[in-house]
């Protein structure tokens, strides 16, 4: 399994007010958005935004960060090798597939493998 790229996790409680803020620091505009678990959710450069009420966004708040993998079947035989637990998943989910999990140290990460075929890709 291999770690493509590293989103940092924001939380937010209105997207639409977060946006114009994060694209004039990122100078970019935001790619990836789609509704999940009562959240919205948007890619905008290195950044993952989570936003919404508290209630909905606290369940997100112990992931620090998100890593796209090319590969999530390959979670198991690093956990084998490194340590640490599975706390979530795997999943299906918008995107494609994730899982949640708390590292050695204690480091929570979810890891997501894309899947381009998605409905959340079309354009």
């Amino acid at each position: 399994m291999k770690v493509l790229e590293t989103l940092a996790r924001v939380y937010v409680d209105d997207l639409e007010a977060a946006l114009p803020t994060l694209r004039e620091l990122t100078g970019e505009r935001e790619g990836l958005r789609f509704p999940y678990a009562g959240v919205e959710v948007a890619r905008i450069g290195g950044l993952l935004v989570v936003a919404g009420p508290e209630e909905a966004v606290a369940r997100f708040h112990r992931v620090q960060s998100t890593l796209l993998v090319d590969d999530l079947d390959g979670l198991g035989p690093l956990l084998a090798t490194l340590g640490g637990e599975l706390l979530d998943g795997p999943n299906e989910v918008p995107t494609g597939r994730n899982a949640t999990v708390r590292h050695p140290g204690g480091a929570v990460f979810e890891y997501v493998e894309f899947v381009k075929d998605r409905p959340v890709f079309a354009d």
